[in-house]
């Protein structure tokens, strides 16, 4: 039985990207559709789950991507929903590759610090990859601070995290004053940059001011970085005693994840693969 990817993309055109990575985890046929969202999906979905027998509902699995991850939450949500019983096939969620970055950039901090003391600033936490890797840090039992420009905004999403581990040690944070930035720097052994795309939000100056920092994790690929002084190569470079990490530097391990995660599909028809998930099957490569 032949393996099928269906890949359902928020975006008007399916992502290249995910294309290639699903053509390099050796499905043997991927359909890809663009623009698609809960108003369109349905026929879709009922294509996969009706055309082949129980047994052979493992061969065929849906991948949700594209650009928006609010709109690929709305999506993968929504596919869940038309399944019944067991008929239904395997899903993953990975858009804007949240879940797989957030799951990398985990990975590589624990390399080095027992997670389940550390305590972690995220920067740009309200995003969609900050937002999951604190997710995955609280579940962990990290203590988690997420940083944004606006602290009302760093709560609600503090807030959805505690909605999904219960027990998250997890408080808003903002560091717009030098006040503020001590206050959220504090006893920091693990700071992850998950920011826009060219923003600077930690200098070497005040890199050097946290003396607890243990581990400093850049994902922002686009020049100025994230973190000053950290090279978008960088795996494990040590600097003034901090081990840090650029994006390409984690990315290795994100498309290990990705791949695993994409053939982990096709060994049952029920799994669902969104944060927590896929972080599982990072820590088994």
């Amino acid at each position: 039985m032949r393996t099928i990817l269906i890949q359902l993309d928020t975006d008007a055109q399916p992502s290249t990207f995910d294309r290639v990575v699903a053509v390099d985890s050796d499905v043997d046929e991927l359909f890809s559709y663009g623009g698609i969202s809960p108003e369109n999906v349905t026929p879709l979905v009922h294509g996969a789950m009706f055309t082949r027998g129980p047994a052979d509902l493992k061969s065929t699995a849906i991948f949700v991507g594209g650009s928006d991850v609010a709109a690929g939450e709305a999506l993968f949500e929504h596919v869940q929903k038309t399944f019944f019983g067991p008929v239904r096939v395997s899903i993953m969620m990975d858009s804007n590759g949240s879940n797989t970055t957030a799951a990398a950039a985990v990975l590589a901090a624990g390399k080095h610090l027992d997670l389940s003391t550390s305590t972690a600033l995220i920067l740009g936490g309200t995003g969609p990859v900050g937002q999951r890797a604190g997710q995955i840090l609280a579940r962990l039992g990290a203590t988690v601070r997420l940083a944004s420009r606006s602290l009302e905004k760093a709560a609600g999403v503090c807030d959805a995290v505690k909605s999904k581990v219960a027990d998250a040690n997890v408080s808003p944070a903002e560091t717009t004053s030098d006040a503020a930035f001590a206050a959220a720097t504090d006893g920091v052994d693990l700071v992850i940059a998950c920011g826009a795309a060219g923003v600077q939000l930690l200098s070497t100056e005040q890199r050097k001011q946290i003396a607890s920092l243990k581990v400093a994790i850049d994902l922002n690929a686009v020049p100025p970085a994230g973190i000053e002084g950290i090279g978008v190569m960088d795996k494990a470079v040590e600097q003034d005693g901090v081990f840090c990490y650029g994006a390409i530097g984690v990315g290795g391990t994100k498309m290990k994840i990705h791949r695993a995660a994409v053939q982990k599909l096709f060994t049952a028809n029920d799994l669902v693969l969104d944060t927590d998930a896929i972080y599982e099957i990072g820590l088994s490569l």
